[in-house]
């Protein structure tokens, strides 16, 4: 996991990549928001996609619904960039929607764009 502290702006985000899977349940959504903020002192996450579990776009398995859950409850701002067009499912799109018409959760297609959802709100 790489963890790289942007500045923009005068605002301080983290940004997540690495080769390997970080986000697998609950408690590692947890443990990577509690190392941003000690690394980078920052609420504010770009996330790239690639690592993610493939369980967390499967909504059915409650995954995504209870680590967004979790970074509301310690007010950590996610924005995820990436490909989603290989997902089909309608409530997929339908929750990615919603979360891109608030301002705590961001699905959006680049790390550019991921940066600037975040330095906005």
């Amino acid at each position: 996991m790489e963890i790289e502290k942007i500045l923009n702006n005068g605002k301080v985000l983290a940004l997540v990549t690495g080769n390997e899977k970080i986000i697998t349940d609950t408690q590692s959504s947890l443990d990577l928001a509690i190392s941003v903020k000690y690394n980078t002192s920052s609420n504010k996450i770009v996330i790239d996609k690639n690592v993610i579990a493939e369980d967390f776009f499967i909504l059915s398995t409650g995954l995504a619904g209870e680590i967004l859950q979790k970074f509301i409850n310690y007010d950590i701002k996610v924005a995820i960039y990436g490909d989603y067009s290989k997902y089909t499912s309608k409530p997929l799109k339908d929750f990615i929607y919603e979360c891109n018409k608030g301002k705590d959760f961001f699905f959006v297609s680049s790390k550019d764009e991921a940066v600037q959802k975040l330095i906005n709100i």
